[in-house]
């Protein structure tokens, strides 16, 4: 080898896998002397390098024991799974021995996927955040995941699963993009966790994901024709509701059938919902200013109140307050801020409507007062059909649609009782009569293991304050502001206390339900630090 060809640098294939001489400038010098490495930390549940089990401390002991939790089995799932959510996750019981996992034990990225996705279904529908997090925990622990913890907010749904406290967790999430009102998929969807959380189903995750799929495949259970029937018809027992007649009733429901398809024709065109309330809200307006510019005796106030109780967004309010009273307060402000642009959009298609109609000379009435209340058997019947509309427009199964019909004539007998025979404040009384529709309408979901909501939100239909909005409304038209300012607070005030009360009235019926205790303390309480 010449002198040259020794001064090249050897490749390590030259040089042999096991050449002694062969270092690293990482490597440490010889005569160094080094301590062992510590125990690699891999993850933060790992134990720390300077830990000793005999120097530990001993272990805190509550002098009174650890509460044992015991959930009864014969309740519906929905009161177990809020019931081990509202719990610390180191008290909460363990599952017992799943038999749907396979031998190899569950999948557990399927399993996510599967959770988020019924998920995503439960919340695009309108349900509750908590009701969203009770079914996707309920789903996760039906297949041995008991560790995991899901998380639910306006547009994102995330769930972590931890396999033990050594392990790193795992994360997945999906965006809720779509929003559509189909109390019918609602109630599939609803079966489906039933038959999950059932030990003695036994079913796959093939299994459901096939369901899952036929589910999203399944249409509407009403076309297109009996939505638009349907809307006429409940602006038309609303006027009927507030003091109209034969007439009013046939106005109103042209008025209303005509905003539905001009809503239908912004919707295809790709416009937000905002101009789709705006477009809506005017034809009833139309209506009323031409009946009155006609000279025609009816009561104008009436078919505008009817048109406007077809559009007023009670089932995002609800499910808003809701969302608040149960401590998801980022989901209640965006289902607040959502009902607000809603809310908004009716504002300005009823205000343009009505400053056309005072330029046009209509004589509209601010402090005029719709009433009825010497019709009480009239009254009765228009909350009736209101609900069983309002019903048809959410997509209800027809198996419920009589039940949420008679819940709604039960709410309004409440407020007349009260508001006319007893002379109680409206605000009141519509927080009673709200708070009887959630009582019912969460007795008779857990009676049939399904959802809540196709039993409670048509039924608040008749104590929307259609009304208030529109002389306030008025008001402001007329530059009168102040008083117009006054009937929209007070309308907020009715909405909320529809809201509140029929949040109230599902906590109350709880009470007749035996979901579980814990020696010492509740389970169900939740926890504020301490």
């Amino acid at each position: 080898m010449t002198e040259a060809e020794d001064r090249k640098p050897q490749s390590d294939e030259a040089r042999g896998p096991y050449d002694p001489e062969v270092t690293s400038e990482f490597a440490v010098p010889e005569g160094v002397e080094v301590s062992p490495a510590p125990e690699a930390e891999g993850s933060a549940f790992s134990r720390p390098s300077t830990y000793s089990a005999r120097s530990a401390p001993a272990a805190f002991t509550p002098a009174d024991g650890i509460p044992v939790v015991s959930l009864a089995k014969d309740v519906p799932w929905q009161d177990r799974m809020r019931t081990m959510l509202r719990m610390p996750v180191a008290e909460r019981p363990a599952p017992e021995p799943v038999v749907k996992a396979e031998e190899g034990g569950p999948a557990v990225p399927r399993v996510l996927d599967l959770t988020l996705r019924i998920g995503e279904l439960l919340l695009a529908g309108g349900e509750g955040a908590e009701d969203v997090e009770a079914a996707m925990f309920a789903v996760c622990r039906s297949y041995g995941l008991d560790r995991c913890e899901p998380t639910v907010t306006f547009t994102l749904l995330s769930i972590s699963y931890q396999p033990s406290l050594v392990e790193d967790p795992v994360t997945a999430s999906r965006t809720v993009r779509r929003r559509g009102t189909d109390y019918t998929r609602l109630a599939a969807v609803f079966r489906l966790v039933d038959d999950l959380s059932d030990p003695e189903a036994h079913v796959s995750l093939e299994e459901a994901y096939r369901r899952l799929a036929e589910i999203r495949r399944n249409r509407h259970p009403y076309p297109t024709w009996v939505l638009t029937g349907a809307s006429g018809l409940l602006a038309g027992a609303a006027s009927v509701l507030v003091g109209g007649d034969a007439v009013v009733f046939v106005a109103a429901m042209v008025a209303a059938m005509l905003g539905d398809r001009l809503a239908w024709l912004c919707a295809g065109r790709g416009l937000p919902e905002f101009y789709q309330f705006l477009v809506a809200a005017m034809p009833s307006v139309a209506m009323g200013i031409a009946l009155t510019l006609a000279h025609v005796d009816v009561e104008a106030s009436a078919v505008i109140t009817g048109g406007l109780f077809a559009l007023l967004p009670g089932r995002a309010l609800v499910a808003g307050v809701q969302d608040g009273l149960t401590g998801f307060y980022i989901t209640a402000a965006a289902r607040l801020l959502e009902v607000m642009y809603l809310f908004v959009g009716i504002v300005v298609g009823v205000l343009v409507m009505l400053y056309v109609g005072v330029q046009l000379g209509a004589r509209l009435n601010p402090d005029a007062v719709l009433g009825g209340s010497d019709r009480p058997l009239w009254q009765i019947g228009s909350s009736m059909l209101l609900s069983l509309t309002f019903a048809v427009l959410l997509q209800q199964e027809r198996s419920t649609v009589l039940a949420v019909t008679l819940n709604g004539g039960v709410a309004w007998c409440v407020y007349g009782a009260m508001h006319y025979t007893g002379e109680i404040s409206p605000v009141a009384s519509t927080a009673v009569a709200a708070g009887v529709v959630g009582l019912f309408g969460q007795l008779l979901a857990r009676y049939r293991f399904a959802s809540a909501l196709p039993y409670t939100t048509a039924a608040i239909g008749p104590l929307l304050p259609g009304s208030a909005v529109y002389f306030g409304l008025l008001a402001i038209a007329q530059n009168e502001v102040d008083k117009g300012l006054g009937s929209l607070t007070k309308a907020a005030a009715l909405a909320m206390a529809i809201a509140i009360g029929v949040n109230l009235g599902n906590e109350v019926s709880r009470l007749f339900l035996r979901i579980g205790s814990a020696e010492k303390r509740k389970a169900a309480k939740r926890t504020r630090g301490f």
